[in-house]
């Protein structure tokens, strides 16, 4: 009897424990996705699209939110986030300097994930009826590079899945792409190369990793 009390006695031990350490790694779980939610990636994460996704499971969500109201492919919008801001999500374009030192005015009003520009922001959000988005939000940054896409394929005619022309009209506007204005700037045709690249990266990656991702986070901690 006394044997078999003190045994049933380590095994409500042994449950206490479980349960106040499941809670506290749920507490710590929560913490951390707290802080990450409010901080940048670290750059090593940034150049797998599934260690980005795994480190941030709403943005997964907002890109397959995108993916299916733009009907493009999220490695798109995700390759042009990442050269235009590196994921930071309140980026802004360096300041000119006045004599060589003396700070000035910025190249463009640029801002956030998307880069995105006063004026064009201002289209969006009244083209798209989204008066509150904010393009220090992750969600309305892919969804403002959707929309961005969709309509300079239509526009241009332009593939939703080229990532190298529709990165020269990112940059250039629907306007001068269509003009031409990016065919003398080698640097900038270098840059969308990079984005071709890390697109078609991007898109390899996601293809081995999305079944995973689908999963609820539990089974991928524990799976």
């Amino acid at each position: 009897m006394t044997a078999l009390s003190a045994g049933a006695m380590k095994k409500l031990k042994r449950q206490v424990l479980k349960r106040r350490t499941l809670r506290a790694g749920l507490i710590v779980t929560f913490v951390a996705v707290t802080i990450t939610a409010c901080a940048s990636l670290p750059v090593s994460l940034t150049g797998d699209i599934c260690n980005i996704f795994r480190a941030r499971s709403d943005w997964h969500q907002s890109a397959l939110r995108a993916q299916e109201k733009w009907h493009l492919p999220l490695n798109v919008p995700m390759a042009v986030m990442y050269h235009e801001s590196k994921f930071r999500r309140k980026a802004k374009p360096p300041r000119r300097y006045l004599l060589g030192f003396i700070p000035w005015k910025r190249r463009s009003s640029a801002y956030g994930y998307a880069q995105a520009v006063d004026s064009t922001w201002k289209i969006y959000r009244k083209e798209t009826n989204n008066p509150g988005a904010r393009r220090t939000n992750f969600h309305d940054a892919m969804d403002f590079i959707g929309w961005y896409i969709t309509k300079n394929s239509r526009v241009n005619n332009v593939a939703k899945n080229d990532a190298y022309h529709q990165y020269l009209a990112y940059h250039e506007g629907w306007t001068g792409f269509r003009t031409g204005s990016w065919e003398q700037k080698n640097w900038l045709k270098n840059v969308a190369s990079e984005v071709d690249q890390r697109a078609r990266r991007y898109q390899s990656q996601y293809q081995a990793c999305a079944k995973d991702l689908d999963k609820p986070f539990w089974q991928r901690w524990f799976g």
